[in-house]
């Protein structure tokens, strides 16, 4: 990318020797060192750092989907790109997130589904808790109100 941005500006091209004798390779190489992608119990945290240092922390529960992205080029590279969408999102791109160059890339994919239903079924069974406690309480104060009645009454 940096190749082409110094190709096509006039300005770029005696600069593209110098790119290519050395600062694009230090550049890629500090990216994919600081490249790092963390699941925990409920996030898929992100962060990156060339020049800028970037930070991004999705919850599991607004995932909606998970996307391969291969080609004959990222084959022979045995890469593969991990596209992330959310609900709600944003981003007019189109995803939150693409992530390249995963190690086991669809264990992680596994991973990241499997720990996203295990927290999808945790908060169904809370918020049934939640219901029935809910009727619960409405129960009690029936029994309060009829019990205020009763003293009324006398």
């Amino acid at each position: 990318m940096g190749a082409f941005v110094l190709t096509i500006s006039v300005v770029g091209i005696p600069l593209l020797v110098v790119w290519f004798l050395g600062l694009g390779q230090y550049i890629s190489k500090r990216f994919y060192e600081h490249l790092k992608c963390q699941l925990t119990d409920r996030h898929l945290e992100f962060k990156k750092d060339v020049l800028f240092k970037v930070k991004k922390t999705i919850p599991l529960e607004n995932i909606q989907d998970l996307t391969f992205i291969e080609n004959p080029l990222l084959k022979y590279l045995d890469l593969r790109i991990l596209k992330i969408e959310t609900a709600g999102q944003s981003n007019p791109k189109g995803s939150d997130m693409k992530l390249i160059g995963i190690i086991n890339s669809s264990d992680f994919k596994e991973n990241v589904l499997h720990q996203r239903e295990l927290l999808v079924t945790v908060n169904r069974k809370d918020s049934r808790r939640v219901e029935t406690t809910s009727e619960q309480i409405v129960d009690i104060l029936e029994e309060i109100k009829d019990i205020l009645n009763d003293i009324k009454n006398k």
